[in-house]
């Protein structure tokens, strides 16, 4: 069997910034970094560490300005918000549509949360029986239905400004200090120059250069395993 020649990308060329940053972008509108993330993440779940996860808010300052971005009061800046999810071992699986600084980690939880638990089953992942950390700013009615109804086991702090006094939610103190690990997912994305402060005034470019992170990052983490 004769085989079929390819033309390898870009072969021989002497590539410019201007081309790079060109099919950069087109590859960012066409959302090409968060399928590529999919099909890593499917190739690799064998390797996750899914004994829980951990859910957290993330906001980044936008140096520029741009698309989605607003005033945030504890960064005295203006900042672009994301919420991740993270694996036992800190190792980030999902990110949400970015807002702007100004809305708190609940806005629009029940869409940005549907975004979150799909690109997991996109890439075959079975939620049924996940546990979630999250911090007392997640406690909320709809988010933990939402959780119910995918078959994931919420383990929120109680938020005591609710006052609510017939807190039935089981929780687990042993499990929640766990959640330190979603800290060293900060500390990976934020060793990334572009992702610890955003640059770019486009949502769809900052978005791709946080799943190019999530594919590093990973990589290095599955191929450790394997020497």
């Amino acid at each position: 069997m004769v085989p079929i020649a390819r033309k390898v990308p870009f072969e021989g060329e002497l590539l410019s910034w201007q081309s790079v940053y060109h099919h950069y972008r087109k590859w960012s509108k066409q959302g090409a970094w968060k399928a590529c993330w999919v099909r890593l993440l499917s190739r690799y779940r064998k390797e996750l560490d899914l004994s829980s996860s951990d859910l957290d808010g993330s906001h980044t300052t936008a140096l520029r300005g741009g698309e989605q971005v607003g005033y945030q009061g504890r960064k005295k800046r203006k900042t672009t918000n994301v919420l991740l999810l993270s694996n036992r071992q800190g190792l980030p699986l999902a990110m949400s549509s970015p807002v702007s600084g100004n809305h708190n980690d609940l806005f629009e939880i029940g869409t940005h949360f549907e975004e979150v638990t799909h690109v997991l089953e996109n890439a075959n992942i079975v939620l049924d029986g996940l546990f979630l950390n999250a911090d007392a700013g997640f406690d909320s009615k709809e988010l933990r239905e939402k959780c119910q109804r995918k078959g994931i086991i919420p383990n929120f702090a109680a938020n005591k400004r609710k006052g609510r006094k017939d807190n039935n939610y089981l929780f687990d103190s042993e499990l929640y200090k766990e959640r330190c690990s979603i800290e060293r997912t900060n500390a990976w994305m934020d060793s990334y120059r572009s992702l610890l402060n955003r640059f770019d005034t486009t949502l769809t470019s900052w978005i791709g250069f946080n799943y190019l992170a999530f594919i590093v990052i990973a990589l290095k983490k599955f191929n450790k395993k394997k020497v």
